[in-house]
């Protein structure tokens, strides 16, 4: 018989495992304890307490044993502290990128997505006829002598514009992108987190690139005095520091990495509360937290219109909403000709995913 059958709801009962059930808890906590394994357990025996979870069957003493069994966690038997593993911190790649982006299937060749020919690695196997503009290195050589044999032929061979064949490239879509992640202080000012959701959003990213696009690159740039790389497997430890906003150590950064990639296609991603506070003069750091300072403004101008000259647009997801602060971001994006997003915190997921996939369907010259 066709039909459906309707059960009463149990919001227990959700095809999980209590192991499985406690292990999403702990790899949401570990994001917020940058990846500190005791801190989050602690903060599990608390919400246990209050919320009741465990069972007399079940209890976070055997779920430790679970993901040490499962190897998720490792304990050093000197002191008895204990670590995750590298399987946990792909664990928490994975839930950042189901979280903000849902689930996506693994894709081997890459899903960008365009109708366009243009310069690439991939040969399509079709001709067509010589136009005006296009190179030599189009030149189907074989085709081309094989039609002058056909049109002159063999003893007076020669060779004349109507028999050169032009076999085109399918536009290559690989793209570099490097995220910029702000960790000066005031990441955590005023009793907001907004160094959670961006880390949060950079191991959605790095997970998304690695599974859906294998072919594209991303580059992890953090800024606080200085700039510098991290992978992105360290994504998870993260921390915001004493430090003041040094944007232009990071751009720097950036294009410096984006200079060695060979991919035709790259951009910069970057999160920040929008404040330029530090550039680095010489061996000396010049510093202005009050307001905005024009000698570190410009040095942040100039970098944004160097980097439209390298054709690198600059994408700007801007999490604090003082009106002179936006009014610096769309002064530095019209230079750059890029793009800025007035992002809320529980929204900066869904704005750049929609704005990473939107490039994969666009020609970049």
């Amino acid at each position: 018989m066709i039909g459906n059958r309707f059960i009463k709801f149990n919001p227990n009962e959700n095809g999980q495992t209590k192991f499985e059930q406690m292990l999403d808890l702990f790899t949401q906590l570990l994001t917020y304890t940058n990846g500190n394994a005791s801190e989050a357990l602690s903060w599990m025996n608390e919400l246990d307490k209050k919320y009741q979870f465990t069972t007399s069957e079940y209890g976070i003493g055997d779920f430790i044993e679970d993901l040490k069994a499962d190897g998720y966690l490792q304990e050093n038997p000197a002191d008895g502290s204990m670590k995750i593993t590298a399987k946990s911190e792909q664990s928490i790649r994975k839930r950042s990128l189901e979280e903000i982006f849902g689930k996506l299937k693994k894709s081997k060749t890459g899903n960008h997505q365009t109708f366009k020919p243009g310069q690439g690695d991939e040969i399509n196997p079709e001709t067509r006829p010589f136009q005006f503009g296009d190179t030599l290195a189009q030149i189907d050589f074989t085709e081309s002598i094989r039609n002058a044999q056909i049109n002159h032929g063999v003893e007076s061979f020669r060779m004349q514009e109507n028999d050169l064949q032009i076999r085109e490239t399918d536009f290559k879509t690989q793209t570099s992108t490097v995220l910029m992640i702000d960790i000066s202080h005031s990441m955590i000012l005023y009793g907001e987190d907004r160094i959670t959701p961006a880390k949060k959003v950079a191991m959605a990213l790095s997970e998304l690139i690695q599974t859906k696009y294998p072919k594209d690159t991303i580059d992890i740039v953090v800024f606080g005095n200085d700039a510098w790389t991290i992978e992105v497997k360290d994504l998870p430890y993260l921390q915001v520091g004493p430090y003041h906003t040094n944007t232009v150590a990071g751009l720097e950064l950036a294009m410096d990495l984006l200079r060695r990639r060979k991919n035709p296609n790259k951009q910069i991603f970057m999160i920040t509360d929008g404040k330029p506070t530090c550039i680095k003069i010489g061996g000396k750091y010049y510093k202005n937290s009050f307001g905005l300072d024009r000698k570190v403004v410009n040095s942040c101008i100039n970098l944004a219109a160097q980097c439209k000259k390298l054709k690198i647009p600059i994408t700007t997801f801007m999490i604090a909403s003082d009106p002179y602060l936006q009014s610096f971001v769309q002064e530095f994006t019209e230079m750059n000709n890029g793009k800025a997003f007035f992002a809320s915190l529980d929204k900066l997921g869904a704005f750049i995913f929609k704005d990473f996939e939107s490039g994969k369907r666009k020609t970049v010259y």
